[in-house]
């Protein structure tokens, strides 16, 4: 058993030459850093939505979509605060089909990673640069992190990374928010389990380094359901499940009590038009407990241009080949509604 080599030795410095942002980007993507910063710590009331295709594969599909997206931030800015999920890897259950631009710049291509790195940083720095929006990507590859890290404002721990030592301690050392989501059994303790890691300074080797991270006390919790043994959905929005999650919240010494849900997934069953149904039972939720309503202020919403899925091979403009997604027209209404109700 070996590993075979597939490029010479990947030269961190070069990477990050490529796609750099401007000073003036730079200073933007501060701004818009500090903005969510306080939206995680208390100090904004606006609602978080993490919000986009399920996997970013087809690079103008996202720009026209990110494009639309950053015309109704501004209708919504007073109330709202997005973040455009740029996924550029995904995970497979057990390994098989599209696994996101980092491996394949088309979807039925061959996987060529480093060409891979120079698409994702491009792809992100095109929606800095182009709509004045940040992004968030999801950390599949704890070691991939640096590749990105200066280009992205959110960073997900996906449900099957979550009980990873190696994830949790990489968390640890990130100085964007952070969204752990709750393992795909849906038990809250491993969650909370893995919030605690990433809170903590924590010793490990990272890239070939013994380091010590900083904490990050910006890392918070994301809600996406889960399956139980019998492969049955088991959802974690309603009512009494955020009342344990605040509850857990409590019982913990954690910094920035901070509850996003994942209105997808094994939430919705993956019933994409679920997601407008959860929205809006969550959001009726807030007003019953002033927790909640302080710390359930967060959405990730999977939303494309066109409604649906379609296998890899598609045609359709905008539409998902990974997990079904909500259309345009579906997405826009959602928005403003949250806008109106928050």
């Amino acid at each position: 058993m070996s590993f075979k080599a597939l490029s010479e030795p990947i030269n961190l410095k070069q990477v990050k030459s490529l796609s750099k942002l401007t000073p003036e980007q730079d200073k933007k993507k501060a701004v818009r850093d500090q903005e969510l910063k306080d939206i995680i710590e208390g100090k904004s009331e606006k609602i978080l939505l993490v919000i986009g295709p399920c996997s970013a594969h087809n690079e103008d599909a996202v720009m026209e979509y990110v494009t639309r997206l950053a015309k109704l931030q501004e209708i919504v800015e007073d109330k709202i605060f997005m973040v455009p999920r740029v996924y550029t890897n995904k995970p497979r259950t057990n390994g098989d089909g599209y696994k996101g631009l980092l491996h394949q710049q088309n979807p039925e291509g061959e996987s060529n990673l480093i060409k891979g790195i120079a698409a994702v940083r491009s792809l992100h720095n095109r929606v800095i640069s182009e709509t004045g929006l940040t992004t968030a990507d999801e950390m599949l590859y704890p070691e991939n992190l640096e590749f990105v890290q200066d280009l992205v404002s959110y960073i997900a721990v996906g449900a099957r990374s979550v009980e990873d030592q190696q994830h949790r301690f990489v968390a640890s050392g990130i100085d964007q928010p952070t969204g752990m989501k709750n393992p795909t059994s849906g038990n809250l303790n491993v969650l909370f389990h893995s919030l605690y890691a990433a809170q903590q300074k924590q010793e490990f080797i990272f890239n070939g380094l013994e380091v010590e991270s900083s904490s990050n006390p910006l890392a918070h919790v994301v809600l996406r359901g889960g399956l139980n043994e019998y492969n049955e959905n088991i959802p974690n929005y309603h009512y009494e499940e955020l009342l344990k999650v605040v509850e857990l919240y409590k019982a913990g010494n954690y910094k920035n009590p901070f509850i996003v849900i994942d209105t997808n997934h094994d939430n919705s069953g993956k019933q994409y038009k679920e997601q407008i149904r959860i929205v809006k039972e969550t959001l009726f939720n807030r007003s019953w407990n002033d927790d909640m309503k302080r710390w359930v202020r967060g959405f990730m919403i999977e939303s494309f241009l066109e409604s649906g899925r379609q296998d890899a091979d598609g045609k359709v403009f905008g539409q998902s080949i990974t997990d079904p997604c909500l259309g345009w027209d579906e997405t826009e209404a959602l928005v403003k509604y949250i806008a109106e109700h928050a």
